[in-house]
């Protein structure tokens, strides 16, 4: 029976993966959820000012980083009291639609409540998904920018709370829409996705967090990661595992810094079957979580220096990659013992700015995997290609400033030999780099 379900789960993962292509990037992990990219002939010598411009955009606040399917580009942001949702060609940058509405802008702590939650498109229905700030969920078809449905969270569900509005990314599996709403007697819940229909429900205390649900195996059965918290005193959340069927919670984690004021924000990270990492900062750092035969969860190791505040790690060949929120450090971790094999402050890395060498920091940056390598983008604008061998050490193969600007944190996306990163400071950007190798 157990080798039939794998063989269901394997089936059933690969029709949806033949429903994506290789340049496709229609979530802001990735085409599967990882942090991966499929795509080869990228350019790794990089200008120290960057691969050439193709296009870009002026846009409003938000940290959302587009989504990608075909040639159709997808963003949301923040002008003033309206969101704004944009369909633009890929090649061109060229607008086929825009929605705008608005919202109640909040502000806690200083800071303005403003796009967190990356669109996310079904490659099957082609239609494309955003959840805005106040729990504006929206359904929208791809081709024309119709609204196909749409619901508002704190109406239907009532409100959770949360610091600097919603922020939590929806998950498209199978059929159905999966979102960390947050709300009394609807932690999680699952929509349809043709209808917005409610399938179920799960009841959990947690609130909403703005980590993003994301799709594993445990025990050779699906399973869906969410990372719950909330705004609230004294502050509670971890990891829930449900089962993507009916909801059902097979276990809890609680995973939370005492700080009242603390999130949680990096979304959990599959490490291969019955194995999700999870971090969070404000000094309780990560740690591993493993399932037994039963599906309860327990922690297995913890990794108290890979405190990531809201960048998510990267699991591959066995290890674990990420920035600590500390300085930008750079971490590797086995992921079968939670031995850690070395750190990477990078203060001997400098990159060419405006006559003069800019120290490098990287802050809360970002890694993707693509091309066989690792392209790092720093919280400041510094894009960086490694080699990161859990043996040799981290290897910088090429580095450039692409800007300079704060608060770069939307991880970096690539689809079709083009790159696309927000710059969210001083003169807010959508830039798409043309980043195919180039030619002999």
């Amino acid at each position: 029976m157990k080798t039939i379900r794998r063989l269901f789960l394997v089936l059933a993962l690969t029709v949806f993966s033949a429903s994506l292509h290789a340049g496709d990037w229609p979530h802001f992990l990735g085409p599967k959820h990882d942090l991966h990219s499929d795509e080869a002939g990228l350019r790794k010598d990089l200008p120290a000012k960057g691969p050439p411009v193709l296009w870009e955009m002026g846009r409003g606040d938000g940290h959302a980083a587009p989504v990608i399917l075909g040639d159709s580009l997808v963003l949301i942001h923040q002008r003033d009291s309206e969101e704004i949702v944009e369909c633009r060609d890929t090649a061109t940058g060229k607008q086929r639609w825009t929605h705008r509405y608005a919202v109640d802008v909040g502000e806690s702590y200083g800071i303005r409540d403003a796009p967190r939650s990356s669109p996310v498109i079904d490659a099957a229905t082609k239609l494309v998904f955003t959840l805005g700030n106040d729990g504006d969920l929206i359904a929208f078809e791809l081709a024309t920018g119709k609204i196909a449905w749409q619901t508002q969270l704190d109406k239907q569900f009532g409100k959770t709370p949360v610091f600097f509005g919603r922020g939590s990314c929806p998950l498209v599996f199978g059929d159905q829409l999966i979102v960390n709403v947050g709300s009394p007697g609807a932690c999680v819940v699952s929509f349809e996705i043709k209808t917005g229909k409610v399938r179920w429900k799960a009841d959990h205390e947690w609130n909403a967090s703005y980590a993003s649900p994301v799709p594993g195996v445990v025990n050779g059965e699906p399973r869906i990661f969410v990372l719950a918290g909330g705004m609230t005193k004294p502050p509670h959340g971890g990891l829930l595992s449900l089962n993507p069927k009916d909801g059902t919670i097979d276990g809890a984690v609680p995973w939370r810094s005492r700080t009242y004021a603390s999130v949680n924000a990096a979304s959990p990270v599959p490490c291969g079957e019955n194995r999700v990492f999870i971090t969070e900062d404000y000094g309780k750092g990560g740690a591993m979580i493993a399932f037994g035969t039963d599906f309860k969860p327990r922690i297995a190791w913890r990794a108290p220096d890979l405190s990531c505040q809201f960048q998510t790690p990267i699991y591959h060949d066995g290890h674990l990659y990420g920035f600590g929120a500390t300085g930008g450090l750079l971490l590797c971790y086995e992921v079968a013992s939670g031995r850690i094999r070395w750190t990477e402050p990078f203060i001997r890395l400098t990159v060419p700015w405006k006559g003069r060498e800019l120290p490098v920091n990287f802050g809360h940056g970002n890694l993707v995997h693509a091309d066989g390598a690792f392209l790092g983008l720093g919280e400041n604008g510094t894009l960086v290609w490694l080699d990161l061998s859990p043996d040799r050490g981290p290897r910088v193969l090429s580095a450039a400033q692409l800007f300079y600007a704060p608060e770069t944190w939307a991880a970096p996306v690539i689809s079709n030999g083009r790159l696309f990163i927000n710059q969210n400071q001083l003169g807010s950007r959508l830039i798409a780099y043309d980043f195919k190798k180039a030619a002999p």
